[in-house]
């Protein structure tokens, strides 16, 4: 499957807001949003018109970007939210703060989405007592997320548990860190999101 492996830091200056993609970096003089805030590129500090069109792409691709998804995948959870019954645009985040990657991100496990998506496929978690290694893997109400006892020895993963105690907690995940477990509550809320997104361009985008 093709992904991008180039410099994310690119994400930010091109969607002109820090998406937090590289934890510690984005909140230090590194962050290469803080020194060019510009897109990327030979034309980037030239002016650029945005019409109604590029609005709505834009958003898409801020979307993408933070959950770390390519088009196709993108267009799944998509057409998904749309048969759901409610709102499409809310529906569509749901399902994608639902993906077990992003679970054991704000969970506190991963620092980075990227890096939560590494541990699963590297078979660190139990959900219900099985192994799972599929990061789209759509959490229920009930689930408990187990981290292995081999992993729990893990440096990088305990200085991301002692780490996450200053993030924002999200009320429909809860985290026994002395266990290295996670339980899901509930559904994600929309309002616990507090990444300025605007699901409703998206909708409009698909819908052209």
């Amino acid at each position: 499957m093709a992904r991008y492996t180039g410099p994310v830091c690119r994400y930010c200056r091109r969607e002109g807001m820090k998406l937090f993609l590289k934890d510690i970096r984005c909140a230090t003089d590194k962050c290469s949003y803080e020194r060019n805030q510009y897109p990327p590129g030979q034309h980037g500090q030239g002016r650029i018109r945005v019409s109604e069109y590029g609005q709505q792409l834009r958003e898409k691709q801020k979307v993408k970007r933070l959950y770390g998804l390519l088009e196709k995948q993108f267009r799944g959870y998509y057409k998904s939210a749309n048969n759901q019954k409610g709102n499409t645009g809310e529906n569509l985040m749901i399902l994608l703060e639902r993906r077990l990657d992003n679970t054991v991100f704000r969970l506190g496990f991963g620092a980075t989405r990227s890096e939560a998506r590494q541990l699963v496929s590297h078979r660190h978690f139990l959900v219900n007592g099985k192994r799972v290694d599929v990061p789209s893997y759509q959490v229920r109400a009930g689930d408990v997320i187990v981290l292995q006892e081999k992993s729990q020895k893990v440096a990088r993963i305990q200085e991301n548990l002692e780490r996450s105690l200053n993030r924002p907690r999200m009320s429909w995940l809860e985290v026994d860190e002395a266990n290295f477990t996670g339980t899901v509550l509930g559904l994600p809320v929309r309002s616990e999101l507090t990444l300025p997104i605007q699901e409703n361009l998206i909708v409009e985008l698909y819908s052209r």
